[in-house]
């Protein structure tokens, strides 16, 4: 079985939103780009899945902010905790690993959007860095 196939469950820091992925997963991806930079504070450490293996059980707190032509961003209007982006003409949703219960097994995989990085921290982790996205993003 692929490593990366399983269902994991997640969610925001009230339990206003709730959701179980299921599938395989894409590779983790940790975002250096502004908005990511903005959204977290930090670089975003993010994986992927298919739109349609995404389940909420709760989503009464669900929103999503257009952050730009392409993309938006989901999360939660009342704790405030940044879940999601995706764009709507694909069919994946990437989701924070910040947002998964407990330990996920998967493992960082590139760097994408270092361009964009911020001047007070370094990448030292040997990982392959992208200037932008490593899928022509």
């Amino acid at each position: 079985m692929d490593d990366r196939n399983r269902s994991l469950e997640g969610g925001c820091l009230c339990g206003a939103v709730r959701f179980t992925a299921h599938g395989r997963f894409g590779e983790v991806s940790v975002c250096h780009c502004s908005q990511c930079r903005r959204w977290h504070g930090a670089p975003g450490p993010y994986t992927s899945v298919r739109r349609d293996r995404l389940n909420f059980h709760n989503q009464r707190g669900l929103a999503w902010y257009r952050s730009s032509e392409r993309a938006r961003r989901g999360f939660c209007r009342e704790c405030g905790a940044s879940l999601f982006w995706d764009m709507p003409d694909k069919t994946y949703t990437a989701i924070a690993l910040g947002a998964f219960d407990g330990p996920t097994g998967l493992a960082q995989a590139v760097h994408i959007f270092v361009a964009d990085k911020g001047d007070s921290y370094q990448i030292a982790d040997g990982l392959p860095q992208w200037p932008a996205s490593h899928h022509g993003g």
